[in-house]
This record gives structure tokens, sequence and C-alpha cells, in this order.
């Protein structure tokens, strides 16, 4: 897994830059739909963000789960998101934006922030210790994970990957 390196995205799935797709719901090109959701200045961002995954995971057919694999796989990405936006929150300055984003076999999260700080899980990872975790759990879900500056180095926007179900 990677840490601060932008991926390098399979044929056809989306790459870090996967930001000029169209708004809410629109087809983002060959890569597949995205779904944005802007929270600058937005109260309750974690659970609006989980909100809002869900229902687009219930638009591409993910839930109602088919199967416990299934249901396994949405409530990952549930908990990625949830982690990704936390850490936002706490130590970027609040989250800018949530990008879903659905590929044939990669589901990829992005959140956008203006925060300096580069995101790692703590090392060593230490279990029984309240928080800190959010990280961690991120590298163990994710099929690759990274950061991406953004121009004029104002900010980034932290990217994870997932399987899709199958």
């Amino acid at each position: 897994m990677s840490t601060t390196r932008p991926s390098r995205p399979a044929p056809g799935e989306p790459g870090p830059e996967a930001h000029g797709s169209a708004a809410a719901g629109g087809p983002a090109g060959p890569a597949g739909p995205s779904r944005r959701l802007h929270l600058v200045g937005v109260g309750g961002a974690v659970p609006m963000s989980r909100d809002f995954t869900r229902q687009a995971l219930a638009d591409w057919g993910w839930l109602p789960a088919a199967s416990a694999d299934h249901r396994a796989a949405a409530e990952d990405v549930l908990l990625v998101v949830s982690e990704l936006v936390t850490n936002a929150c706490l130590h970027a300055g609040g989250p800018e934006e949530l990008l879903v984003t659905r590929g044939a076999k990669v589901l990829r999260l992005e959140v956008s922030d203006l925060g300096a700080g580069e995101p790692a899980p703590r090392t060593p990872h230490r279990a029984g210790r309240p928080g800190g975790h959010g990280m961690f759990i991120v590298q163990r879900l994710c099929l690759d994970w990274g950061v991406v500056r953004h121009e004029g180095g104002v900010g980034k926007t932290v990217w994870a990957e997932l399987a899709a179900p199958g």
C-alpha cells in the first residue's frame, strides 16, 4: 500500500485527477459514474458523507447486499469514508469535498481538504490504545491509497480504492 504517491490506475479506472468528473451522479467518462458532495462549512460531515455514500452504493446496486460478501464490501466502503472524512475534520481544518467514483472493478473515494499534513498510519500500531487507528484501517481495507497535493501547494486530496464486490 502506498501512502503519498499517486496511484497508477488500471485501464478504464479513475486516476488521481478524477476531479474532472461530472457532479452528483453525472457520468465521469470511461471510468464510470461519480458522485460529488461539497462539505465546506457543513456540520455533521461524517454522518452526511456516510449517508451520501450509502445512497450511491444503493443506486449502483451494492445495497441492499445480495450476499454476506457484498454486505461486507459495502460496510468497508462506509468505514473508509468515515475514517477519511474524520481525519480531514480532526487534522486538516475540515473536508472540502467527497468524491465517490465507481469503476468496473474498483470504487475510489477522494476527500479533499486545505490541510498541509501527510496522513500516515501510526507506527507502531497499538491496537489497545484509543485513537490513531484511522489510516491503519484505511491501509488494511483498501487495495491502495495515497495523497495528491493540490496545485499551488495549498491542500490535498486523500484517495483510497476498494475492490468492487464480485
